[in-house]
């Protein structure tokens, strides 16, 4: 029985972070430069039914299956898929677990995972799930990342399409009508996205009429770039981008190290920029030129941003 290996994408919020808890519309798009990889082999020199895991970004080499609690986001993912797809003793196997995805960074890692290792497992097993199955599994699997969870992360990277949400209705996939690139930074610092959450929450309680206006501000500019990513006019994003920065920094939740790097991306050429996620820290992303990323990757870096990723987003190939 040979090896089986599949990947998934990473993911970035393009507009919308806190604004979508209130209501209003958030876009969410795959990254697929980085991924986790899951590859499955055949353990001739194990008992059978044994399952031993390796993913080094968790500690864990060649670890029995059973070692892992039963809410452990692995052995909830192999359980599941185990499930789905009806093998309650699997032939003895070994699971290795590698990923470019930056972990707790907003940027799907999780899910990716999870995803990664639906796919090949259940390929090996001879039962390939489809995508709605792989889907389900990788939202069970993120009630134990995040609690209660949106549904974007596993959505986008199990599709690998760019997802419109509004908070208690279906997510709604769309197509990216000309492809355009984002280079995403990491300010090196923590994003509390909890705390921050919180802090607007309470904010908006304090001052209702005033970030309800700002909530609403940012929905219009949602709208405005999901036009201009399904009508091939992406060159608009850049100053949106601008505008939800301007609008996250009157919520509180920029911090001086992002609006530092925002400016440095916009200096070395950039179209627009804003934090990406919770803020206070984490990401920021930025429209580029194809042709002027590295550079302005480079720039960022030397602005004091600790990680880069130049991101191309592109229509799905046919």
């Amino acid at each position: 029985m040979p090896a089986t290996t599949a990947t998934a994408p990473g993911k970035i919020i393009l507009f919308g972070e806190h604004a979508v808890v209130y209501g209003q519309p958030a876009l969410a798009v795959p990254v697929p430069a980085v991924r986790a990889r899951t590859v499955v082999s055949p353990a001739p020199d194990l008992p059978a039914g044994e399952i031993r895991i390796t993913a080094p970004a968790v500690a864990l080499e060649n670890a029995p299956l059973e070692s892992l609690p039963p809410e452990h986001p692995l052995a909830k993912a192999v359980a599941l898929t185990l499930e789905a797809v009806g093998v309650s003793r699997p032939p003895a196997l070994r699971l290795r677990l590698s990923s470019t995805i930056p972990v707790a960074a907003g940027l799907g890692s999780g899910a990716a995972v999870t995803v990664a290792l639906a796919r090949a497992l259940s390929a090996f097993l001879g039962h390939p799930l489809g995508n709605d199955a792989v889907n389900a599994i990788a939202y069970e699997v993120e009630k134990i990342h995040h609690g209660t969870p949106s549904g974007i992360d596993n959505t986008v990277v199990t599709y690998n399409l760019p997802v419109y949400f509004v908070r208690g209705r279906p997510l709604r996939a769309f197509r990216v009508r000309r492809p355009f690139t984002v280079v995403i930074a990491d300010s090196g610092i923590p994003a509390p996205t909890a705390q921050a959450v919180g802090d607007v929450r309470r904010a908006a309680q304090a001052e209702p009429e005033r970030f309800q206006a700002l909530f609403a501000a940012v929905g219009r500019v949602v709208e405005a770039a999901y036009r201009a990513i399904t009508t091939g006019t992406p060159e608009a994003l850049g100053p949106l981008m601008d505008e939800n920065h301007a609008l996250l920094q009157q919520m509180g939740v920029s911090c001086p190290t992002l609006d530092r790097l925002v400016t440095a991306a916009r200096q070395a050429g950039a179209l627009g920029a804003k934090l990406s996620g919770g803020g206070r820290g984490g990401n920021l992303i930025a429209l580029v030129p194809p042709e002027a990323a590295e550079a302005i990757a480079r720039a960022l870096e030397a602005a004091g941003a600790v990680r880069t990723i130049v991101a191309p987003i592109a229509p799905p190939a046919p």
